[in-house]
């Protein structure tokens, strides 16, 4: 078992556009009291004084549960984040790695087997590895590859814990850890739901069974 795979188990992430509306912070509060075991922050077109505000505002609800910044190295750095999850056209992992304080996270992102090894070459802490499923949240993400196809590409990388990302429920999150994944990373699930604490919650149970 790594290091990082209770940590990896239910990734949260943050979008104020899936939020309809919703207070990031009370959505982060409630993810973490149904068992989220990671938030990340992710808020594409948020300037960075608007994203240092909200990363603050869910690290002080988060608890002991550590909050990571989507793309944007220089306000997880300033906001004192746990880490940065970088994509494949955002700065390198390695070189971000020269600027982060010891401890600090850097996730990478790949949907191919090609992506892993060259995400894989830069030493991420964990990889984000789909779309498992269709995801209405990110509609750039290409093609869903299902669980089979997240084993063949963490393969390429297999020791780099990595979670399945990309329009997962509770059932997909089910097979998360047959199919090797650490865990599971959502949006809408959670973001989307009525109760998004029971979501939290029956996605938690889904990953632990």
């Amino acid at each position: 078992m790594h290091p990082l795979d209770d940590a990896l188990r239910l990734v949260v992430i943050l979008d104020p556009e899936a939020a309809g509306g919703r207070d990031l912070a009370a959505l982060a509060a409630a993810a973490v009291a149904g068992g989220a075991t990671l938030l990340q922050v992710r808020a594409k077109r948020a300037a960075a004084r608007e994203l240092a505000a909200l990363v603050r505002a869910v690290r002080a609800r988060a608890g002991s549960v550590p909050v990571l910044v989507n793309d944007r190295l220089d306000v997880a750095l300033a906001t004192g984040a746990a880490g940065c999850h970088l994509g494949q056209d955002d700065l390198p992992i390695d070189v971000a790695r020269r600027m982060a304080p010891p401890g600090f996270l850097l996730g990478g992102s790949a949907g191919t087997p090609d992506e892993a090894r060259r995400a894989a070459a830069q030493r991420p802490d964990y990889l984000g590895i789909g779309p498992v499923a269709a995801s209405p949240t990110k509609r750039d993400a290409g093609s869903p590859i299902g669980w089979e196809g997240f084993a063949r590409v963490h393969g390429s990388a297999p020791t780099i814990p990595a979670v399945g990302i990309g329009g997962i429920d509770a059932a997909l999150a089910g097979l998360a850890r047959p199919a090797g994944a650490a865990g599971v990373a959502v949006i809408g699930a959670v973001l989307g739901a009525a109760d998004p604490e029971s979501a939290t919650r029956a996605l938690r149970r889904a990953v632990d069974a």
